[in-house]
């Protein structure tokens, strides 16, 4: 309760205190939108088109580590080999990384 009185007497104690607050409040919203939220939509639009370019026989790893390769391909499901010859079938939001993109960063 005390907080919204002293916001409340700061933004009268000027004149024009709406506007300047108004206007700290859009500054404000327009740098999270371009540090955060611009960020984090590039990035999952770049998952995705990765996710929609494997094809059979890329080599991937998923987001609980399982390094394996694509044996079979469908639209929301990934048919993959891991090591041993084991087959599991997984979601394609479940794919991180190809090897060689994860080759490239490492460099």
């Amino acid at each position: 309760m005390e907080i919204t009185n002293i916001i409340l007497m700061m933004g009268g104690q000027e004149k024009g205190g709406g506007a300047s607050s108004f206007i700290f409040l859009a500054l404000i919203i327009v740098v999270f939108y371009f540090f955060m939220i611009r960020p984090q939509v590039k990035k999952t639009k770049e998952q995705k088109k990765f996710r929609e370019a494997i094809k059979r026989g890329d080599q991937i790893i998923t987001i609980g580590g399982i390094h394996a390769k694509i044996t079979d391909v469908q639209e929301m499901t990934f048919t993959i080999e891991t090591e041993g010859g084991n087959r599991m079938k997984i979601e394609k939001s479940a794919v991180a990384t190809g090897h060689g993109e994860l080759m490239d960063t490492q460099k």
